[in-house]
């Protein structure tokens, strides 16, 4: 730029001493000067070729005219159109200062004029109020009497980038235009907010000003081949206008696209026509927000409308935009300025500029300490279709979105609570912005390290066009997991030999892969080079030991297939039923009578053996058997329960742990192993404290089981799935021991801020949610077949406890004491007169037990000797009699 001075100075001087350049519009307001005289002179430069500028002249016109009117002085205004030519622009302010003696220069519009005229207002001490984008922090100190009299916007980067957080849009295409001198500070800017949400761009897209038709094509082309379906535009509004209308003849204005829009282009969408408003459908932008509310404005509003229409009849649409307001207020800054320096200019009209405070059309007009106003905070969100557009909402860095503004405002955290939004292509649900191409299929990289090729499996297979297959869970449940997408998802699986499971997922991050599936364990440390899908295997590092026979309390094992407590009511129920029967039975029986310590051995004894020993035919009494009977059919059940739980103790061997914890590992300093190329050896020696010398790596399940037979190490650690399949194919001699540890789980890797993870995440869940994970689980489990037909193992068999034979108890327990009741009121009928109650109520139960009037009459006679001195005095033998 600078080398460029002397060149432009030299033509400058050229085109003034031949004075050949239009001065259109050369003074205004000299036809309305007032008696109170002329307050000065102030100059302005526009391209009246565009909108922004047509508006800009219009508004400065009209500031003008206000202020002379409300003052009763007089400000006379030049205008010079520069046709957007910056040495023209220069050639422009040259003839103001020299030949028309204004004090300050409105104008222009772009940068590379700005910077012309700037040096040429500060060489002559002249205030130039630029309305470029944006100004250069450094350009004051080379230009002092630069001033911005636009705001600054970069403020709408983090807007747009609230934006592609709202939908979950991850990458971003940026369409800016060539040789634009704000964009080198806006897509920097635009580059940091879209990182700070976890997006990114992907790609740039510089277009030149006079873009032809056939590149312009060209380069729609290449974008449509990309994956990438959000664009930004950063476009002037003709070469925006010429971008929409391409992109709609090309099929990229449907389904699938959004479009994002910046200001200045979207402050410009009020004066398109419907021709260009229909190419835009479904487009969406940020512009600096007026407030249209106030009586000012739709004052001013009102008479712009008139003016504009009458100065420029071939524009369709007359309403003022923020080019036009912001050209009004920097007029009537100047123009009080110009007031209050008395006709002084310079210096002192420069510092009167910088202290203005007042409130214009587009809100408080205050300048900072760097000559600028300060930056924009508030822009609307619009969205465009129909004939025109719709004002979706506001953003702004301290509230968020919002619906409205105001004290009573709702803030929203995303753009989807403001309301509904047209897309282009009118569909029903956000677009996903993001589409495979068959012509660029995904390179995935499979791993060819797997040390259980039941979860992934690379082998060459010569019927195939790349000569490799690949099988396994892995691969398996990634498939299943794209017939879930909504879109198509071309790819290639590339199997990868080199290197470890890390140095597999940093090819994504050196452009090598575009994803990797496989049984790649999710770390911290790899997030740096990738993101990961959520796990579809349970997480979690177990330790596999082989087993050995359980010898502790064997001698004892015949007391296992029942409880303590169990062993307690066997033993009282035997002898209360046996207690039953003995007194019952003592007065038929000889044997059960004797001393005291003969008869309760006799009764100990009855009490065990009757069971076995001791027939119906053997008992004399209908009660006796009564009891006998509920009680054999009882012990047959506990008989032969315990058998079946005894026999399975004694023909199973109890397996246990030979190591029962981490802790035994470390202290007696034991070779540990793991699967070769994954993390488990760094978290082995880093976590857990095994010595680096204490660990080896294994290539295969095999290798583990001989080494852990061998000795060779005493413990396995394995990753869960990997655990599962090693334990489905060595069932019997090996079993896990101690916890847990709840790290890594397999994932799926792709680059960071993917746009495919929202999509994938959301059908892995479906994969799962629907069994299909689960399903294929199984499937895997089941086809290994256990090898370990020469090992013993056996399930853990528990004691059974009094919970299973409670009723059995109650049943026998109850009837033995119906009967030991009835044996006593018979026993004891002789305290009892005949008419009483309760022995009649017995007698007629008795009859309906069976017991004839006979029974009842039976002669003394008719029982023993032993009994009939009994019967003379008043004994129990009676009792047996009627019994």
């Amino acid at each position: 730029m600078y080398r460029l001075f002397p060149l432009y100075l030299f033509l400058i001087l050229v085109l003034i001493s031949t004075e050949n350049f239009t001065a259109a519009d050369h003074k205004i307001g000299s036809e309305t000067m007032k008696d109170g005289g002329v307050v000065g002179i102030l100059g302005a430069i526009v391209d009246n070729t565009s909108r922004a500028c047509k508006e800009e002249k219009v508004a400065m016109k009209m500031a003008i005219e206000d202020f002379n009117s409300n003052t009763n002085q007089t400000l006379i205004l030049h205008i010079i159109n520069s046709y957007g030519d910056p040495l023209q622009a220069a050639l422009a302010a040259r003839d103001l200062i020299s030949k028309q003696q204004v004090k300050a220069i409105l104008g222009p519009q772009t940068w590379e004029e700005t910077s012309l005229v700037a040096k040429v207002g500060s060489e002559n001490h002249v205030p130039v109020l630029s309305f470029a984008e944006d100004t250069p922090k450094w350009a004051n100190e080379i230009w002092p009497f630069l001033v911005q009299a636009s705001p600054d916007q970069s403020n709408q980067m983090k807007a747009i980038a609230a934006i592609v957080k709202s939908w979950e849009w991850f990458q971003v295409t940026v369409i800016y235009e060539e040789g634009d001198s704000s964009a080198s500070k806006v897509l920097p800017q635009l580059s940091y907010a879209l990182k700070e949400v976890g997006a990114e761009i992907t790609h740039f897209l510089p277009l030149p000003p006079f873009v032809s038709s056939s590149l312009l094509s060209e380069e729609l082309e290449r974008l449509k081949g990309n994956q990438t379906r959000v664009f930004v535009v950063h476009l002037s509004s003709s070469l925006g206008v010429s971008l929409f209308e391409k992109a709609k003849g090309m099929n990229m204005m449907e389904n699938g696209y959004v479009w994002i829009a910046t200001d200045p282009f979207t402050s410009l969408v009020h004066s398109f026509n419907s021709s260009i408003i229909s190419s835009m459908q479904g487009v969406l932008g940020v512009k600096r927000y007026i407030s249209e509310d106030s009586d000012p404005f739709r004052y001013f509003d009102n008479r712009f409308r008139k003016r504009f229409r009458l100065e420029h009849p071939e524009e369709d649409n007359y309403e003022p935009g923020i080019f036009a307001v912001q050209a009004y207020d920097a007029a009537m800054t100047v123009a009080y300025a110009m007031k209050k320096s008395s006709k002084l200019g310079g210096q002192n009209l420069l510092e009167n500029i910088l202290q203005s405070k007042f409130q214009g059309l587009t809100g408080k007009v205050e300048f900072s300490t760097n000559q600028k106003l300060p930056p924009a905070d508030i822009f609307q969100i619009i969205n465009v279709m129909g004939k025109s557009y719709r004002e979706l909402g506001f953003w702004s860095e301290k509230s968020g979105f919002s619906v409205s503004l105001g004290e009573n405002a709702k803030n929203c955290s995303s753009m989807g609570d403001l309301g509904q939004v047209f897309w282009p292509g009118a569909p029903t649900s956000t677009p996903k912005c993001w589409t495979p191409t068959n012509s660029k299929p995904l390179r995935i990289g499979v791993p060819n390290l797997s040390t259980f090729q039941k979860l992934v499996k690379v082998e060459q297979d010569n019927q195939l066009g790349n000569n490799f297959s690949f099988s396994g869970l892995s691969i398996e449940v990634f498939k299943e997991t794209l017939k879930k997408l909504p879109y198509n998802f071309p790819y290639e699986f590339i199997p990868y030999n080199d290197g470890t499971y890390d140095s597999l997922v940093e090819q994504i991050h050196l452009k090598n892969f575009d994803a990797v599936v496989g049984d790649v364990a999710i770390l911290a440390k790899r997030q740096k080079h990738a993101e990961f899908t959520q796990a579809y295997t349970e997480p979690g590092l177990m330790m596999v030991v082989p087993v050995r026979q359980e010898t502790r309390n064997r001698a004892w094992l015949f007391m296992k297939p029942f409880t303590t407590s169990m062993w307690v009511f066997i033993v009282l129920v035997n002898v209360y039923n046996g207690f039953v029967v003995w007194f019952i039975e003592r007065n038929h029986c000889p044997e059960l009578k004797g001393s005291m310590i003969n008869q309760i051995g006799t009764l100990i004894w009855l009490a065990f053996s009757t069971l076995f020993s001791l027939h119906g035919d053997k008992l004399h009494s209908n009660l006796s058997r009564m009891t006998m009977v509920v009680w054999l059919f009882v012990a047959l059940v506990i008989t032969q329960t315990y058998t079946a739980n005894l026999t399975s103790m004694l023909t199973v061997q109890r397996l246990e742990p030979t190591i029962a914890n981490v802790d035994i590992l470390r202290s007696t300093n034991a070779m540990v192993g793991y699967s070769r190329g994954s993390y488990v050896r760094s978290y082995l020696n880093e976590v857990l404290g095994f010595k680096d010398n204490n660990i080896k790596n294994f290539s295969t399940p095999e290798e583990h089981a001989k080494a852990l037979r061998s000795r060779e190490i005493a413990a396995a650690f394995l990753e869960v799935p990997l655990a599962k399949l090693f334990l489905a194919k060595h069932c019997k001699g090996f079993v896990t021991a101690g916890p847990t540890y709840k790290v890594g789980g397999f994932g799926y890797a792709f680059p960071r801020g993917s746009p495919m993870l929202p999509s994938i995440n959301e059908a892995l869940l479906k994969v799962c949610e629907s069994g299909k994970l689960l399903e294929l689980e199984e499937k895997m489990l089941a086809s290994e077949k256990c090898e370990d037909v020469d090992e013993e193992g056996e399930e853990s068999t528990k004691s059974l406890s009094i919970n299973s034979f409670w009723l059995l108890f109650i049943i026998t327990g109850t009837i033995s004491t119906i009967a030991l009741v009835f044996y006593l009121c018979l026993l004891y009928k002789s305290k009892f007169e005949q008419k009483n109650w309760m022995w009649r109520l017995m007698m007629v139960v008795m009859k309906y037990w069976g017991y004839g009037k006979g029974r009842f009459s039976r002669r003394v006679s008719d029982v023993p000797e032993s009994g009939r001195n009994s019967v003379d005095n008043g004994s129990d033998s009676h009792a047996h009699t009627l019994v």
